[in-house]
């Protein structure tokens, strides 16, 4: 029951913190010094790595600001408008639809996502018409979702949307839905605390990038030097969390960051880090050529980019200067 709380005032207060955040940045615009960046989420764990980079960004000259959306596709759709400089998310097929001066500079997290389902439900095929909750419209969850079905040859019945993992697990448990595709963390939960209810269905064994760093094309040339030093420090502090997972909680403590947080989801920062650095959610790299040309071949088998794949230009979505010089600078 308290999470569930916890869970609710988070989303509401990320929900008015994005409706305040989206009315009047409009006219703050020329005044804004910062670095203006949008969460497509709420501050979590999962996310906490990425505080830290901006954080030692701030401590060598870039100051930011961080709006917390209530939907990802709040933050991409700030980046749009010009109401942020740099947004949190999968920006690829808006990238493609609109033609945005949009470009992605850094892979945060990649999407290893579990389907979960009720144990009515034995394989893919006895989900065929049957209802299925994801994230939300267009994500990285949908993505895998839809690939899955085109795999098995299904189609989904009724699609519902509910943003975050830690929701979707809790509605779970209350039998308000019988299947969705959740994270790491929360799959393991689910498990611990009502593993005889559900079970996992083989999910993509090839993970595209989930959360990314991006920004408008036009603004991060223009302020190169200030790009430069934040995506040195995501690299920089990606690199140290894979040697040494229980960085991400000493930095957290060291600079007081979601400390308003219950003890029990605290207690399970270092937990969370060793298997999620051992899953490859947070790959070291950064980001590649590699790296995006098989996520523009995910998504378009996705359906949520049109293809053929080997027909759209890297350089369309991303802008790999900054990690390559990045890489180059610490020698990776």
């Amino acid at each position: 029951m308290l999470k569930s709380l916890l869970v609710s005032r988070r989303a509401l207060f990320a929900t008015l913190i994005g409706l305040t955040f989206m009315a009047c940045l409009g006219t703050a615009h020329a005044q804004q010094k910062k670095v203006r960046i949008a969460f497509g989420e709420a501050l979590s764990t999962e996310t906490l790595p990425m505080v830290i980079a901006l954080e030692r960004a701030k401590a060598k000259g870039v100051d930011y600001e961080i709006s917390f959306m209530a939907h990802e596709e709040l933050a991409i759709q700030a980046v749009v408008n010009g109401q942020v400089d740099f947004g949190i998310g999968t920006p690829y097929a808006v990238i493609q639809k609109s033609k945005a001066p949009m470009r992605i500079l850094f892979q945060g997290t990649r999407l290893i996502f579990f389907p979960v389902v009720d144990n009515s439900y034995k394989t893919w095929k006895d989900m065929n018409g049957q209802p299925f909750t994801f994230h939300g419209r267009g994500t990285g969850t949908e993505a895998i979702g839809n690939i899955i079905a085109k795999r098995e040859g299904i189609q989904f019945g009724e699609r519902s949307y509910v943003p975050g993992s830690e929701n979707r697990i809790i509605a779970m448990m209350k039998g308000q839905i019988k299947a969705t595709i959740i994270d790491l963390a929360n799959k393991n939960t689910l498990m611990e605390k009502a593993g005889g209810r559900f079970h996992t269905l083989p999910g993509v064994s090839s993970p595209a990038s989930d959360e990314t760093l991006f920004g408008n094309i036009n603004w991060i040339k223009a302020n190169e030097k200030q790009v430069d030093i934040i995506v040195a420090e995501f690299l920089q502090v990606w690199t140290e969390m894979n040697a040494d997972p229980t960085m991400v909680e000493k930095e957290r403590v060291k600079r007081n960051l979601m400390a308003d947080q219950p003890k029990e989801v605290l207690s399970d920062i270092n937990k969370f880090f060793r298997t999620a650095i051992k899953e490859g959610i947070y790959a070291p790299g950064g980001g590649s050529a590699e790296v995006a040309k098989s996520d523009i071949e995910f998504y378009v088998e996705a359906g949520q980019m049109k293809g053929p794949a080997e027909s759209l230009k890297i350089e369309d979505f991303w802008y790999l200067a900054p990690v390559e010089k990045a890489r180059k600078a610490s020698g990776k």
